[in-house]
């Protein structure tokens, strides 16, 4: 594969884990903001004291959730775009990613292992710059063959 195919594989797959996980973020909070406002609307003082305490519980975590689904969207869309930071973002994005495992791992692991390879930084840090990528020697053979 050539450095701009590998790196429109690793956008689309931070774009897609981030987006999984944004969906199952928006999905949880709907469910728990819900029960936060029967407790709420529930009878008495104490039920509404609870309920506003769990909703803002709940908003305080989904806050935390979105930055760290955010940077993988982000990185992935820029990735995409060839943007000039694209790979600062990449790599935000696949850090990030590796701390959900088993799918966010092996995202993050393939990322980090293109943005930070030889391929990754030919492409971002020469402009995607083709000629210093054909002009490099091949891969010295397979000695286990």
């Amino acid at each position: 594969m050539s450095p701009k195919e590998h790196n429109k594989v690793a956008g689309i797959f931070l774009m897609v884990h981030g987006g999984i996980q944004a969906v199952i973020l928006a999905f949880m909070a709907l469910i728990y903001l819900v029960m936060g406002g029967t407790m709420f609307l529930s009878a008495g003082r104490q039920g509404a004291a609870v309920g506003l305490v769990f909703v803002l519980v709940v908003a305080f975590l989904v806050g935390i959730a979105v930055l760290f689904t955010l940077p993988q969207i982000i990185g992935g869309l820029k990735m995409m775009r060839e943007k000039p930071t694209a790979r600062t973002w990449g790599i935000i994005g696949s850090i990030i990613a590796c701390l959900s495992f088993p799918l966010g791992t092996a995202v993050g692991v393939y990322g980090l292992w293109f943005l930070f390879g030889d391929l990754g930084k030919w492409f971002y840090l020469q402009g995607g710059n083709q000629i210093a990528f054909q002009n490099h020697p091949p891969p010295p053979p397979n000695s286990w063959q």
